[in-house]
């Protein structure tokens, strides 16, 4: 079935891994289509932490989220793989050549599929004191967009892991103060992350809880307890960064009938799920020892694209080397 809906390979979803795998997919000369649920591409990067720095990208010192992301754009339209943003997949049905995919707009066909969902949709787990809706994108963030808007700002961070250390990390560079606000006197965050950070002005108020917000002129007021007592303290600033966490929510994956375990993905060693011919790479997906990194990802998706090129092209043997796949791709030479 040759047809501009029928496709060789199908990626749904459109964050760092599932660009890439769309690159490397072209770079095989598949035909593809990427189907993104969002108005961007870029995932959790480019919505959560677009200004924030990455260190564990290999060939990086260290990279802006944003940046990152429009790196991977750059190597992607060299390859123009065929891109569908705004559109849902909610259906995926066996057929004789492959599969037939149902989204919000329209249906398509492919002979392979490669999930790359990341954790699905994800809402940030809120901040549960009365009346912080209110304050919500005004002076209580739980994304940022732009650094800039701390800059000379009095800022206070709430949480313990490696988002909420990262970011008192990077802001504490341009703002008036910071303070981070924990629970507990220990961190979650790495080790080598709260040293950096005991270095700084950073106010650390610790073991303290959020139980109160109000306005106090343009600023605001947190009210903290100090938790196990009836100790409690205010702090005046111009914005309060909440990083608790987020919520995810990957329900549509039961309805394809895959093999999960803890809402994740099964796979085999060659990325292939319980279903053949669908291949699973990045966050969703669950294997012993996985570490949910970026890299991880990255290293996934030729081992699930040249999985399903085995499928889709069991005669051509594959290329071992990038130099090899860009000299035999007739639109780069």
């Amino acid at each position: 079935m040759e047809n501009e809906n029928y496709y060789d390979i199908t990626i749904i979803g459109g964050g760092p891994v599932g660009i890439f795998a769309a690159t490397y997919a072209r770079m095989r000369q598949a035909k593809i289509q990427l189907i993104e649920s969002l108005d961007q591409l870029g995932g959790q990067v480019s919505t959560l932490f677009p200004a924030k720095n990455l260190y564990d990208i290999p060939g990086f010192d260290s990279i802006k989220g944003d940046h990152l992301i429009s790196n991977l754009l750059s190597q992607n339209d060299q390859f123009k793989p065929d891109i569908f943003l705004n559109e849902t997949v909610q259906d995926i049905a066996k057929t004789d050549l492959g599969f037939v995919i149902t989204t919000t707009k329209k249906k398509t066909y492919s002979r392979t599929i490669i999930i790359a969902t990341g954790v699905g949709a994800f809402q940030p787990r809120k901040l549960a004191v009365e009346n912080a809706d209110k304050f919500e994108n005004k002076q209580l963030r739980y994304f940022v967009k732009n650094l800039q808007d701390f800059r000379g700002k009095d800022v206070a961070i709430a949480g313990g892991g490696d988002s909420a250390v990262d970011w008192a990390l990077e802001i504490q560079n341009i703002a008036k103060s910071v303070s981070l606000i924990h629970r507990r006197d220990r961190f979650r965050a790495l080790e080598n992350s709260i040293e950096q950070l005991k270095k700084t002005n950073t106010i650390f108020e610790t073991p303290y809880l959020i139980s109160g917000l109000n306005s106090e002129s343009e600023k605001m007021k947190i009210t903290l307890k100090k938790v196990k007592t009836d100790e409690t303290k205010e702090i005046t600033v111009d914005f309060l960064l909440v990083n608790y966490g987020f919520v995810s929510d990957n329900k549509i994956l039961k309805s394809w009938n895959l093999e999960t375990a803890h809402n994740l993905i099964k796979v085999k060693t060659d990325m292939e799920t319980s279903i053949p011919g669908i291949f699973a790479i990045g966050d969703i997906i669950d294997y012993p020892g996985r570490v949910n990194l970026i890299a991880t990802g990255f290293g996934e998706a030729p081992i699930a694209i040249n999985s399903a090129m085995n499928i889709i092209h069991p005669d051509i043997r594959q290329a071992a080397h990038s130099t090899q796949l860009i000299k035999n791709f007739p639109e780069l030479n």
